[in-house]
């Protein structure tokens, strides 16, 4: 069973592609075909397979033989891998729904931050309501403490923008709101412990081997995307674990 949702996470991850192409250049993601943005054919749909498509042809177009950037098949990968994963833990279930909804956004976050370092309202403002709604149908976090966790999510990192005078994005802002809209106020604040975490680690280990100077921005969305999924997956326990261990 487990064969269905990584299958069909891929399709999801192929899909999730065309998003990251498009959307920051402001092109529909319906239509039209993909392309080969080298020598303009339209991409068939036997080249167009998750994954095996990009093995086959070497990681070239079969047309004009222009490189496939490897961000095509890692992204396919890892969507499969996130819904095949959500699947052993949730099951069949209302929340393996979410779970797969909320992964995709994160996916196609993290990609369109790391090329463009923008994290696009198209998506996490859609996201906020997706994740209201999700709760109110599935029960898994009740609207009270969905909307006090838009409210906390967002409002830690308006924090941090004023305070810091513009140095974190407003992206950054509207995607700790979707946290919260998605998991409540408690695993919110988790996601978002979990990000700055991540971020800071990876952010001091660049500095110290001089891969980024101390004014070079770092996009911080695939950080937060990470926290964020970990946190939908495993945050219960985690924070059952840490109250457990450290308060009395």
């Amino acid at each position: 069973m487990v064969a269905l949702p990584l299958l069909f996470g891929l399709v999801i991850g192929s899909f999730l592609n065309v998003v990251i192409a498009r959307l920051p250049e402001g092109r529909s993601v319906w239509g039209p075909r993909s392309a080969c943005p080298g020598c303009g054919k339209a991409i068939a749909w036997y080249d167009n397979i998750p994954v095996l498509s990009f093995a086959v042809l070497r990681g070239r177009c079969r047309q004009c033989a222009m490189a496939i950037p490897w961000r095509y098949p890692i992204v396919e990968a890892a969507t499969g891998a996130a819904f095949g994963l959500a699947y052993v833990l949730l099951g069949q279930t209302p929340d393996f729904v979410v779970a797969a909804v909320f992964l995709a956004m994160l996916i196609a976050i993290t990609a369109i931050d790391l090329a463009h370092q923008i994290i696009p309202d198209v998506i996490t403002l859609p996201g906020i309501v997706a994740g209201v709604a999700a709760n109110l149908v599935t029960g898994r976090v009740t609207w009270p403490e969905s909307l006090i966790g838009i409210a906390v999510g967002g409002g830690i990192f308006l924090v941090i923008i004023l305070a810091s005078r513009g140095g974190m994005g407003g992206g950054d802002m509207k995607l700790g709101a979707m946290f919260g809209a998605f998991l409540g106020w408690k695993l919110g604040l988790l996601a978002v412990l979990l990000g700055v975490l991540t971020g800071g680690v990876t952010a001091l280990f660049l500095l110290l081997l001089g891969k980024k100077g101390r004014k070079e921005a770092i996009p911080f969305g695939p950080f937060l995307a990470l926290g964020g999924a970990i946190t939908f997956l495993w945050g219960e326990k985690l924070l059952a674990w840490y109250l457990n261990h450290f308060l009395p």
